[in-house]
């Protein structure tokens, strides 16, 4: 064997190695926690000592955030847009409504339920949007909730129809913890669902197959030449949005004791995908501070101005595209290097 082959096979085993290690310590670096991330559920903790009288709002925002997550999961990782993606919300809130009413009060199984039914429709649907462009898409994902808003509307025999679905009372949070009338616990309740769901969310966003999403969003061709599966991959992300919107819709459920066709209602599409528009896309916790802002803003301009809120809403949506989130966010820049440099490490 001559010097040049044998420099060549010593060479690529090396390369190779040295390429692998620097992937593992790219992923590890992506995948820690942020100081940002901390702050966000000590303030969550804080707002239950410091806001006891905003309880319904508070739990309001955190199913908020946990539908928005799981949008985001599917928006911003693998660029899927969806306008139908209330249909596994909805779902969600009537299993979770009729598991009370005729099975188990207990909601942990409740929402175990939901999540998995939900995630059963996301599988079944989700081979509908392997084809077409993003307009084809929205349109199939809007049909998919516009079907579904009728299906329940229809079958009043189960769903309780225009009238929606009530007479239920969810039984205490592991048999222990009843709902409160100041909505306390339902707050906890929703608080630690939120938490646990965003860590399992954010484990898979920032793990290689969080990265294949990446690439396939970038470049699907590319991503196919290179032996990632981009079928199986959206598929698979689909089905878990699916989960976690079930999850969320059925924490609404719970904490009011009350579901009617408004939650499948194509509103709830449209004020999750505005909530991503404002907290941004691809790192998940947009979804939060995105819900934080909206619902705060809702029910501050509902009050000042019960009429045309909206109007204004739509005003700072346009003010937000004109403007341009990067500018916005540039708060960042002032923050310690520390806290505020890039995930790549730069």
């Amino acid at each position: 064997m001559s010097a040049v082959q044998q420099d060549t096979n010593v060479t690529a085993p090396s390369s190779t190695a040295t390429a692998e290690a620097r992937a593992a310590k790219l992923m590890k670096r992506r995948s820690r926690i942020r100081f940002f991330e901390i702050i966000v559920w000590i303030a969550a903790i804080a707002a239950y000592f410091v806001l006891p009288s905003k309880m319904l709002i508070l739990t309001e925002i955190a199913i908020l955030a946990l539908f928005a997550v799981s949008l985001d999961l599917v928006l911003g990782f693998a660029g899927i847009v969806s306008l139908g993606h209330t249909a596994f919300f909805g779902l969600g809130a009537y299993v979770a409504g009729l598991m009370a009413m005729h099975f188990v009060a207990e909601p942990v199984t409740g929402l175990i339920v939901a999540g998995i039914v939900s995630g059963v429709l996301g599988l079944l649907t989700s081979f509908l949007i392997l084809r077409g462009s993003d307009l084809t898409r929205l349109m199939t994902t809007l049909g998919i909730g516009l079907m579904m808003a009728e299906v329940a509307n229809q079958m009043a025999w189960l769903t309780g129809g225009a009238d929606g679905l009530s007479g239920f009372s969810p039984g205490p949070v592991l048999g222990l913890f009843e709902f409160d009338l100041f909505g306390k616990v339902g707050y906890v309740y929703c608080i630690a669902v939120l938490f646990v769901s965003t860590m399992i969310m954010r484990r898979i966003a920032f793990s290689p197959f969080g990265m294949s999403l990446k690439a396939i969003k970038g470049n699907a061709m590319r991503s196919a030449m290179i032996a990632v599966p981009a079928r199986k991959r959206i598929v698979t992300v689909y089905t878990i949005a699916a989960v976690f919107a079930g999850v969320a819709g059925a924490l609404l459920t719970q904490t009011t004791s009350f579901v009617s066709p408004d939650v499948l209602a194509f509103h709830r599409s449209a004020d999750v995908l505005l909530v991503l528009v404002i907290g941004g896309t691809g790192y998940l916790y947009g979804g939060i501070f995105g819900a934080v802002f909206f619902t705060l803003i809702k029910d501050w301009l509902s009050v000042i101005t019960p009429q045309y809120w909206m109007f204004y809403i739509g005003m700072l949506l346009v003010i937000l595209v004109l403007i341009g989130r990067e500018r916005l966010a540039r708060w960042v820049e002032y923050l310690p290097e520390r806290f505020s440099k890039k995930e790549d490490g730069q």
